[in-house]
């Protein structure tokens, strides 16, 4: 499996260089996923600039990533540009659920915008 990990101080980078998140890769994925919210990873951004085919394994590795984050930070999946992998988002209905930003700079914008609301909460409740 080629990866790529990029980290900042507010957020990760993460980048499947694979065309396909499939059940060879998917568990490994997975592996990643958990290594990096141990690692205390608060964001991640999962670029999916490569990636033309999705099954439901490697649906289920993403879903594990958003669990994962869910209540911790922002889990947010970026370039999904293939028509068959937007397709199968759309019949899994799952674009309500995932937080799927066009661009990088965007999902960026967005990981950004999510920790400043995070500290404005914070503020008002002390």
């Amino acid at each position: 499996m080629k990866i790529s990990l990029d980290k900042k101080d507010k957020y990760s980078i993460l980048k499947l260089e694979e065309e396909n998140l499939n059940s060879v890769i998917a568990p490994d994925i997975k592996s990643e996923f958990v290594f990096l919210r141990n690692e205390g990873v608060v964001n991640l951004i999962f670029d999916m600039k490569d990636v033309k085919y999705v099954d439901s394994s490697g649906l289920s590795a993403i879903l594990t990533a958003n669990r994962l984050w869910n209540g911790h930070g922002a889990f947010v999946l970026t370039h999904v540009e293939h028509p068959a992998v937007q397709k199968l988002i759309e019949i899994s209905r799952l674009q309500t659920i995932l937080t799927i930003v066009p661009t990088m700079e965007e999902s960026i914008d967005y990981v950004m915008m999510e920790e400043l609301q995070k500290e404005l909460t914070k503020g008002e409740d002390e």
